[in-house]
């Protein structure tokens, strides 16, 4: 099985590691790709006003516009160390033991802006960029990554792929088809009937299910054999639209 996440918008900052080196990143027919997107980012950043607004960023986001400039030189961290907010304070990865941080680099790939999907252990310095900016002279992301991104999960041998992803990153690589998958939705269920769970609640379950398969770590080739493992650890699944399914919370 392999887990697509998304990434967060806040970080950790600093780090310990060596600086950024796209060459050993998961996926490396992808270096190409990752290295015109950090080059315009590193250029974006020479002009604070043009940055500030391509990236949306108020005066007190201005800050991050450094890290953008200093990302090939800057210290690193594993990325699901790196990325903060619900779904990874729910996930908790520094708290994994060692096996279960093994199975996450194995298993998960986090699909961000700059470098596409990257392993959960790859090595990424700070940044700031969103799946829905378009960067001076690029076209739109998700033209640089979708088809590139495809390809590369067709070969990477996986079996069964269970995306995790918001909308806006399963754009940037869509699931190959020839590929057995299922698409998360987060919902809940009340008196007027099923309704989307709240941006909260979405976020930790996806966080805290992802947990929970690190630290099991269970054989799972299909939709069925998720829904048999989740029936035994205590998660409430069921079959949603074609190609999804319904995680209840």
């Amino acid at each position: 099985m392999l887990i697509l996440l998304p990434p967060s918008e806040t970080k950790h900052p600093g780090g310990s590691g060596r600086p950024l080196d796209l060459d050993s990143l998961a996926l490396p027919e992808l270096t190409a790709a990752r290295e015109t997107v950090v080059s315009a980012l590193v250029d974006l950043s020479s002009d604070e006003d043009t940055a500030a607004r391509t990236l949306k960023l108020s005066a007190r986001q201005r800050p991050e516009i450094a890290a953008n400039a200093a990302i090939r030189v800057a210290p690193t961290m594993a990325a699901v160390d790196r990325y903060t907010g619900v779904l990874y304070d729910a996930l908790g990865a520094q708290t994994l033991e060692a096996p279960a941080r093994r199975w996450l680099g194995a298993h998960t790939l986090i699909q961000s802006a700059p470098f596409g999907p990257i392993g959960a252990l790859d090595r990424i310095p700070a940044y700031r960029l969103a799946a829905g900016t378009t960067l001076p002279g690029l076209p739109p992301l998700r033209r640089i990554w979708a088809a590139a991104v495809q390809d590369a999960l067709s070969q990477t041998g996986a079996g069964f792929i269970l995306d995790l992803r918001s909308e806006a990153y399963a754009a940037l690589g869509p699931v190959p088809d020839a590929v057995r998958s299922t698409y998360v939705r987060v919902v809940t269920e009340g008196e007027s009937g099923v309704s989307r769970a709240l941006n909260h609640f979405n976020k930790h379950a996806k966080g805290a299910l992802v947990r929970d398969l690190a630290v099991t770590r269970p054989r799972v080739s299909s939709v069925t054999s998720l829904m048999t493992w989740a029936d035994a650890a205590g998660w409430r699944l069921r079959d949603g639209a074609a190609g999804e399914t319904e995680l209840i919370v």
